[in-house]
């Protein structure tokens, strides 16, 4: 439903749980032809969802070794369906800012990382984001 409303003039959807006549919908997101949708979790029906509905998967607490296994899995599942197993991101949300884990977990399979940052007032938050920035793009 959210696909045909991102991407129409005119969106129509008919669905098991989303049923809606011709509407418009606007704006448009800046993403083409969408924005990626993404599923988290760790268990069969999360990399499922994943191959059948989505562009990537977020394993919950990421760790190289659950990204190593997710990604095998997504790829099996993928082939299955007849789907290219590189179309699937995985994205590893929440993880430290520590070069070498990025590292480790780009070559376990993930192909983006979002670092946690600890929450503070704007100045220091700021402070902080250059930090991460100089340690991990050094």
């Amino acid at each position: 439903a959210m696909r045909q409303l991102w991407t129409k003039d005119e969106a129509e959807y008919h669905g098991r749980y989303f049923d809606f006549p011709p509407v418009r919908s606007f704006p448009k997101p800046v993403q083409k032809p969408h924005p990626p949708v993404l599923t988290g979790g760790n268990v069969g029906n999360a990399f499922k969802r994943a191959v059948e509905w989505c562009d990537g998967w977020i394993p919950t607490r990421a760790t190289p070794e659950l990204v190593r296994e997710g990604r095998q899995r997504l790829t099996e599942l993928a082939v299955q369906e007849g789907r290219d197993p590189a179309s699937i991101q995985i994205v590893a949300l929440g993880v430290s800012a520590d070069r070498e884990e990025l590292e480790a977990l780009e070559e376990a399979g993930a192909d983006a990382a979002v670092v946690r940052l600890t929450t503070l007032p704007e100045k220091e938050s700021l402070a902080e984001l250059e930090q991460v920035a100089r340690k991990v793009l050094a």
